[in-house]
C-alpha cells in the first residue's frame, strides 16, 4: 500500500517529544513489509539547525489560508538508513522560527492559520508529487485537520480524495485549540462550527475534527485507547471517542534498538548484554562515582529520566521523600520541567548529598548511563499513553516500577509469586495514584533486589522481550490494510 505519514516533527530532523520517535522510527520497518511510504513534515529552520540540507524539488505551492494565498515549495530528503523520501514543506513565513510550536514564553499566536498552511500544503503536496496515497496516516492536531479537509474542500482533488485516514493520538492532552475568531481561517466555513464539528466550548478544536472525520484513529497503547474513553482521562473528548470505539485501536511504540541497547551503546561506560551482565555492575559503580555517591554495590539505584511535571508524578515523589530519604536506596533523577520542582530536587540534593544526584537539565549521554546504571528505574505517572524509558530499562536490566496507567500498564508485569512462576515478571507496579502506593511498592521492589535470584529472573525476563518498532509495524500494517476495503 501507498503510505503518506503527515507530521509535525519527526527524528532525526526536527523533535519536541515521542512523536518525533514514532515517525521517525516506524517508516522504515514498514517498508520492510513492502509499504511505499514517505514521510511529509514542516521545514522548520532546526532542520537545518541539526546539519540537514534537504534538496528543493522544485514544486511550488500556492495555499489558501483565510482570504489569503500563503506561498510555499517542497523540499526533499530521506531517514537516515532507509530509502523512505521524507518530503519537507518549507514556508518562511511561519517555519523559519527558533522553536517548533513556541518558545518559553507561550505557544506562537499563529499556530492555528501555521497548521493549517500545513494540512492543505500536504494535499497540496502529495497531488503534484504523484504520491497517489491509499491511507494518509496524520498525527496529533496539527495535522488533525487533513481528514477533515479530505472530506470537504478536497473531496474532488481526484489523486488523493480515495485515500482513507488515520489519525493517531499522541497525547489527548494537546487539542489544538483556538479562538472562534479564527474560524474563517480554516476555509471551512462556519457550518462546521457547531457541537458536530470543529466547536468545543466556543473554541475550535482542531483534533476534534480529525476525530470525528478519520476513518479510523489509533493511541499508542491498548489501555490508553480505553482510558481515553473515560471522564478522567478523555480531556472532555471521551464522548466522541467513546462513539467512536469500533474504530478506535492502541498499538505500543516500539523503540530503536539501534540506539537502546547494552550490547552495542557508546555512550555507556561499557557493554553488557542478557547472557554476561557483568558490565552492569561497572556501569553502577561508575553512575555512582559521577554522582559522587557512595559506591556500595548493596545499595540499590533508582533512577528517573524525565519530565519535571506532575504528569509524571512528581507530586507522588516529593510527598513521600522524607520517608524515602530513610530507606538504604540512592536516587538519581535526570530532567526539566516546572520550576517548583527544578527548586525542591535542588532542595533535596542539598539535604540528602550522599543519597542523591539530582542532575536539572537535558543530557542524553547520562540518560544512557542512568538507564545502564540503575537497578530500578521509576515511572510513577498520573497518566501515560505509551511511554518509552520503561522500555530502554527492560533492555538494560533496570526493572521498571511503574503506575499501572496507558502504556506503562501494557508494558510492565508486576512481580508476584503467579506472574514468576507464568515467567512474565519484569517489574513492579500500583494502581492508586497516592504516596503511600508509591511507598510501599519501592519498599517491595528494593525487599526483591536483595533476593538475588529473584532479581536475576525479573532482570533477565525484562531484557528477553522484543519492543521492536517492527513488532509495532505489522499491527499498523494490518491496521492499514483493514481500511483498503472501507
Amino acid at each position: 500500500m501507498r503510505i503518506v505519514l503527515v507530521s509535525p516533527e519527526a527524528v532525526p530532523f526536527a523533535k519536541t517529544g515521542g512523536l518525533a520517535d514514532v515517525a521517525g522510527a516506524l517508516p522504515g520497518p514498514l517498508a520492510e513489509l513492502g509499504h511505499e511510504v514517505s514521510v511529509i513534515m514542516p521545514l522548520y529552520r532546526k532542520v537545518r539547525e541539526a546539519g540537514f540540507d534537504p534538496h528543493d524539488m522544485g514544486v511550488k505551492l500556492s495555499v489558501p489560508v483565510g482570504e489569503k494565498r500563503v506561498p510555499g515549495e517542497v523540499a526533499k530528503a530521506e531517514l537516515l538508513g532507509t530509502d523512505v523520501p521524507v518530503y519537507f514543506i518549507e514556508c518562511e513565513r511561519f517555519f523559519d522560527r527558533p522553536e517548533l510550536y513556541g518558545t518559553s514564553t507561550g505557544d506562537y499566536e499563529d499556530n492555528c492559520e501555521r497548521f493549517v498552511f500545513f494540512s492543505r500544503a500536504v494535499l497540496q503536496a502529495a497531488d503534484k508529487l504523484g504520491l497517489k496515497p491509499d491511507v494518509f496516516h496524520v498525527n496529533d492536531w496539527q495535522s488533525a485537520l487533513v481528514p477533515v479537509y479530505l472530506s470537504t474542500l478536497y473531496s474532488g482533488m481526484e489523486s488523493v480524495a480515495k485515500a482513507r485516514t488515520l489519525l493517531t493520538i499522541h497525547n489527548l492532552a494537546y487539542q489544538g485549540l483556538f479562538p472562534h475568531t479564527l474560524m474563517p481561517v480554516t476555509g471551512l466555513g462556519w457550518k462546521y462550527f457547531n457541537i458536530d464539528g470543529l466547536e468545543y466550548y466556543g473554541k475550535i478544536d482542531l483534533l476534534k475534527g480529525g476525530i470525528l472525520y478519520s476513518d479510523k484513529i489509533s493511541t499508542v497503547s491498548e489501555r490508553y485507547a480505553q482510558e481515553i474513553q473515560t471522564e478522567e482521562y478523555g480531556c472532555g473528548h471521551e464522548g466522541i471517542l467513546a462513539g467512536r470505539a469500533k474504530d478506535l485501536t492502541g498499538i505500543v511504540n516500539g523503540i530503536d534498538y539501534a540506539q537502546w541497547n547494552p550490547k552495542t551503546d557508546e555512550l555507556i561506560f561499557t557493554n553488557y548484554s542478557a547472557d554476561d551482565l557483568s558490565g552492569k555492575a561497572t556501569c553502577k559503580a561508575e553512575l555512582q562515582k559521577l554522582c559522587s555517591l557512595p559506591q556500595d554495590p548493596g545499595i540499590p539505584v533508582i533512577g528517573m529520566v524525565s519530565r519535571l511535571a506532575d504528569q509524571k508524578g512528581l507530586d507522588l515523589l516529593v510527598k513521600i521523600m522524607p520517608k524515602f530519604m530513610k530507606m538504604k536506596v540512592q536516587l538519581v533523577i535526570l530532567g526539566t520541567g516546572q520550576k517548583k520542582y527544578h527548586e525542591i530536587l535542588e532542595g533535596v540534593a542539598r539535604k540528602y548529598p550522599e543519597k542523591t544526584g539530582i542532575h536539572v537539565r537535558f543530557d542524553n549521554q547520562l540518560a544512557h548511563q542512568i538507564e545502564a546504571g540503575s537497578d530500578i528505574f521509576l515511572m510513577p505517572s498520573r497518566y501515560e499513553p505509551c511511554g518509552l524509558n520503561q522500555l530502554y530499562s527492560l533492555a538494560y536490566g533496570t526493572v521498571p516500577l511503574v503506575r499501572a496507567t496507558g502504556g506503562l500498564a501494557d508494558t510492565i508485569t508486576d512481580t508476584n509469586d503467579a506472574t514468576v512462576s507464568a515467567g512474565t515478571a519484569n517489574g513492579f507496579s500500583f494502581e492508586e495514584y497516592s504516596g503511600k502506593a508509591l511507598l510501599a511498592t519501592i519498599r517491595r521492589a528494593v525487599k526483591a533486589y536483595h533476593d538475588e535470584t529473584l532479581w536475576k529472573i525479573v532482570t533477565l525476563n525484562g531484557m528477553r522481550q522484543d519492543w521492536s518498532w517492527s513488532a509495532s509495524a505489522k499491527k499498523y500494517s494490518a491496521l492499514y490494510e483493514s481500511m483498503a476495503g472501507m
